[in-house]
């Protein structure tokens, strides 16, 4: 067994050393890993090894550094292999005692018919030979143990010789530890799966200084080696790297700092002869210098100009020749026009006595050339750096993009044609695009992962993962005061795990792995400040490899996707801000100005508060405290504003879609794509994405008012023409009523589209419209214009101002989307007040001619003779409905459960005027019943249509699902606020009452 596999916990005898020095060894450890110490200081690095042993049954596994492998790695007790990481180790244990104790099975199984003697001997412990350890065989020795059929497996024990950097006596005089045998081994656990997710240890070299290092700690070595620090001051030691490029001008090349991989920049320092110029070519040192004359402090100079005063090189000029450039021209490098602009710019420079090119050797990388090239008009210093990587074959300037030409690069191809011909080739060599391939890989800020990663998870895991945050973290609807208030004391933790500790989707209760981190740079974000550096972490399954998210919501925090966790109090800010009609975008504005710091994009904050509310375990009742879930009387309409993309972009149905729809399934789906949204880049990865079709598009009605979670929606049997669908049933009056709702600038454009004059004031644009309307043409443009082709939002509420259902129409309004409606419903209201009454009788009795739901005389309050239409026209027509009142004593059959009457009523709120079609309308008038004239109007549905109207600059920006989650949303907000009022006046009335008794 290896002296790293300690049986129990007991303390280890330490001795000093008596052979090579006077001072303790670590057990552990190889001298040039911890070199020999006092025993106090011994007993501290043996404490760091405790912590990142691994308790095994009644064995622990310390660290090994003696020199097996060059990095730190475990021991395994049951083979001669070894693994580096923490969390793979403890997988590999479990697999490896599985494999033996199957191999010892099979053993016993296929020796069943030998003697006791042999049966014996099986089970017999073979200890392993001991191993002298030294540096260059121990490994050979322990990968080339082998076993037989009949042997156990045990860890070779160690044994030190002199010669091993001094690990002597206290080795020696360790506790002696029994071998490891089959006989002595603990009882099996649970193996939950033979798979060992062992992660392959990737090296990759620092870009920048060449050091080898295990691939995720490259960006923590170039931060702590390669990125700038502040830089107290300048003097011999301590400075820029710089490169006198022109001595006639004074000209410097600088590196731009003094750690990380900038490109060098041009610095002038002249101080001699008649001009003297001293300027930098950084545009935040020019800023910093105007800054610091302004302030009375006209010998300031920058870090690159103080650096120019210990320069000790100078770039080598070259003299760039004309056979060089012909010859360029001959194998086709460059053509011959550019070939006389290059002629031109060397004769500009050498006017100006300046070179044309020089090659600066200050560059952090050598695959990078930099050359700095005369240029007059595009910098103040007459320079601009050329930039040439010989991996990527690519070239920078500053005036012109990667794959555009331009002057200077031609010029700086010029002199490395002169100076480098082997970096011009035919074809880039295979080795070099593999390493520009890594290189581009590192500068754009991308690690190359594995094909298969963990997390984020995608297909089937992702799918699970969202069902099952869906189903099993939801946000109580009332939040306990602690987290719902706001607190600019509340201490959030820094470091957010789940809380999950075995499998929630495995039969048995599979332990789950160790926390995995997923970033260290997460922010949290509340009311008053950014919480930064906050580090999130996973937890997976070792067998169905489901993962478990941080998404606890009683820490009072919401995490949305990783990177981005909102605090509650934000969330309820975020949502009270949306009820009085702020959008998201103008709240993040807001929140930066009163916190001064910078909040994430608005579109990425109100995706999280999306996510928040799709968690949240709102009951969207749409009921009122005062009508029931069952109201009398409804009021309905259709407000105009349709979806931006749902016209261009909607799924016909297939052939046997009868219209009906599963309404809880579709909202469930609408929820989930919310909720995905924090585990993808963007909707175009989203699996559960619903998009706008014709066979999967539910309204929504509470679940107390509707018959059952199927509803109709029968949009697919409309006629898509605006001429055969709506223009038959909008009358004049009513597209003219809605002519004068619209802005100044709509009328004069429709003005101009009919040929009329488009000057004047609004009226006169009105008068001269209304009056071209009444012929066809006129009409069927100012019809297309005004009345959309697609749908809108169709609302029933009831006289209370409470909305019982929310329809998202795809195509233009008709009667058939309330008829939908209705007949979607438990029980069918007894009066029905609509703007197409007389269309909404007709279809909804045709849709059900068994039953025939709108009666007596297919709605009207009388039977339509041409007395009781005189009397109408008259206003001496008086229907009185009582039981909207009072309750009928003896309740009709099928009646309403509030009002036992089984008539249903659908009448006008204001009767159209001037439509010859209908001449019976005038017997739906509201104002002939006495128990509803006066008390019930439209004017409620109309001040809900003015406030979902100012959400409209910031909803026809979002995506036809996300319109539809947060359309519902607002109306459950709203619907509540309308119940609380309800409930406190009537509270308010029933104290007064009591005072009076």
């Amino acid at each position: 067994r290896h002296v790293t596999i300690q049986q129990g916990k007991q303390a280890l005898q330490l001795q000093k050393c008596k052979e090579c020095c006077n001072s303790f060894h670590c057990p552990f450890c190889a001298r040039n890993i911890f070199k020999p110490t006092r025993l106090l200081k011994l007993k501290m690095h043996l404490k760091s090894h405790c912590k990142k042993a691994i308790v095994h049954e009644d064995f622990t596994v310390h660290r090994c550094g003696l020199g097996c492998r060059p990095s730190l790695h475990y021991h395994c007790m049951y083979c001669a292999s070894t693994v580096l990481r923490r969390d793979d180790f403890k997988n590999h244990l479990q697999v490896c005692k599985h494999k033996q104790q199957v191999t010892a099975e099979k053993r016993s199984a296929a020796t069943s018919h030998v003697t006791k003697e042999t049966s014996s001997t099986s089970t017999e412990a073979v200890t392993a030979p001991a191993v002298q350890q030294s540096p260059a065989s121990s490994t050979s020795l322990i990968a080339s143990l082998s076993l037989t059929s009949t042997e156990t497996v045990t860890a070779p024990a160690v044994q030190q010789s002199p010669s091993s950097n001094g690990l002597i006596a206290s080795m020696a005089n360790l506790k002696t530890i029994s071998p490891l045998t089959q006989a002595e081994t603990p009882p099996a656990t649970a193996v939950y799966s033979s798979k060992v997710p062992v992660r392959a240890v990737v090296k990759k070299r620092c870009p920048i200084c060449s050091a080898l290092m295990n691939k995720c700690n490259i960006q923590k070595h170039i931060d702590r080696k390669h990125t700038e620090g502040s830089m107290n001051d300048i003097n011999a030691t301590s400075h820029l790297t710089s490169q006198c490029v022109d001595k006639t001008n004074g000209m410097f090349t600088v590196r731009k700092t003094a750690k990380g991989r900038s490109v060098p920049l041009h610095v002038q320092f002249k101080a001699w002869g008649e001009t003297h110029r001293v300027l930098c070519d950084s545009s935040e040192c020019q800023s910093n210098m105007e800054l610091a004359q302004r302030s009375g402090l006209p010998s300031y100079q920058c870090k690159h100009i103080r650096s120019v005063t210990y320069c000790k090189s100078s770039a080598e000029e070259v003299s760039l020749t004309d056979k060089v450039l012909t010859e360029m021209v001959r194998m086709r490098w460059i053509n011959e026009e550019t070939e006389k602009t290059c002629l031109a710019q060397r004769q500009l420079a050498e006017s100006h006595r300046a070179p044309l090119s020089v090659h600066t050797t200050i560059a952090v990388l050598p695959m990078k050339k930099c050359i700095s090239v005369f240029e007059p008009n595009h910098s103040q210093l007459c320079r601009v750096m050329v930039v040439y990587n010989t991996k990527l074959n690519k070239w920078f300037c500053p005036c012109a993009k990667v794959r555009r030409s331009c002057i200077h690069k031609h010029v700086a191809q010029w002199h490395l044609f002169q100076t480098h011909r082997e970096l011009f080739q035919p074809t880039p060599r295979a080795d070099e695009s593999l390493a520009g391939d890594q290189f581009d890989c590192y500068f754009e800020g991308k690690d190359d992962t594995d094909d298969e990663t963990a997390y984020p998870p995608t297909g089937l895991r992702l799918e699970n993962l969202v069902d099952y945050v869906f189903q099993n973290k939801k946000i109580p609807a009332d939040l306990p005061e602690n987290i719902r208030l706001l607190s600019t004391e509340t201490n959030y933790p820094r470091s957010l795990c789940p809380n999950e500790s075995v499998c929630q989707r495995c039969p048995e209760a599979v332990p789950l792995g160790e926390p995995t981190l997923i970033t260290q740079t997460a922010k949290i974000l509340t009311n008053w400040h950014v919480i930064e550096d906050v580090a999130v972490y996973y937890k997976q399954c070792p067998q169905c490899e489901m993962c478990y998210r941080y998404q606890e919501w009683k820490d009072g925090l919401h995490n949305y996707n990783d990177d981005i966790i909102l605090d509650i109090p934000l969330c309820l800010t975020l949502r009270n801000l949306l009820e009085v009609h702020t959008s998201v975008s103008r709240a993040v504005e807001f929140l930066q100005l009163m916190a001064g710091v910078e909040f994430p994009p608005p579109d990425t904050v109100l995706r999280a508060y999306l996510h928040f509310e799709a968690l949240t375990e709102h009951e969207y009742s749409f009921s009122c405290v005062s009508c029931g879930d069952h109201p009398p009387v409804v009021i309905m309409g259709l407000h105009r504003q349709a979806l931006q993309s749902s016209v261009k972009h909607v799924e016909e149905p297939p052939e046997n879609f009868k219209g009906e729809i599963d309404v809880e399934r579709f909202w469930e789906a609408v929820s989930k794509e919310m909720i995905a949204r924090g585990f993808v880049e963007s909707d175009v990865h989203n699996p559960f994405v619903v998009p706008p079709s014709l066979h999967f598009w539910a309204p929504w009605i509470g679940r107390n008012t509707r018959l059952s979670d199927t509803v109709l929606n029968t949009e697919f049997e409309k006629v898509h023409s605006t001429n055969s669908v709506s223009e038959n049933v909008i009358s004049e009056d009513r597209l003219t009523e809605e002519l004068f709702k619209q802005k100044v600038d709509v009328i004069r454009s429709l003005c101009a589209d009919c040929g009329l004059d488009s000057t004047g004031s609004h009226s006169d644009l009105l008068l001269r419209l209304t009056n071209e309307m009444k012929s066809r043409p006129t009409y069927k443009k100012v019809f297309e214009k005004i009345w959309t082709p697609a749908g809108g939002w169709g609302v029933i509420m009831c006289p209370c101002g409470v909305v019982y259902s929310l329809r998202n129409n795809l195509r233009a309004e008709s009667p058939q989307d309330f008829a939908d409606l209705l007949l979607s419903w438990k029980h069918m209201p007894n009066v029905i007040i609509y703007e197409l009454a007389d269309d909404l009788a007709k279809h909804t009795n045709l849709r059900a001619p068994e039953q025939v739901p709108i009666s007596p005389y297919e709605g009207c309050l009388a039977e339509p003779t041409p007395v009781n239409i005189d009397l109408a026209r008259r206003g001496k027509l008086h229907v009185s409905l009582p039981w909207l009142q009072s309750r009928k004593t003896v309740a009709d059959l099928h009646g309403h459960p509030v009002t036992g009457s089984s008539k249903h009523y659908v009448l006008y709120d204001q009767i159209p005027e001037g439509n010859p079609k209908d001449s019976g309308g005038v017997l739906r008038n509201l104002a002939s019943v006495p128990q509803l004239a006066g008390k019930v109007n439209r004017r409620i549905l109309e001040q809900l249509f003015a406030e979902i109207k100012q959400n409209g600059y910031f909803l026809k920006m979002w995506s036809a699902s996300t319109q539809m989650f947060q359309m519902r949303n607002i109306i459950h907000h709203y619907n509540q606020h309308k119940n609380n009022k309800a409930i406190n006046r009537m509270g308010d009335l029933c104290l007064v009452n009591l005072s009076y008794v």
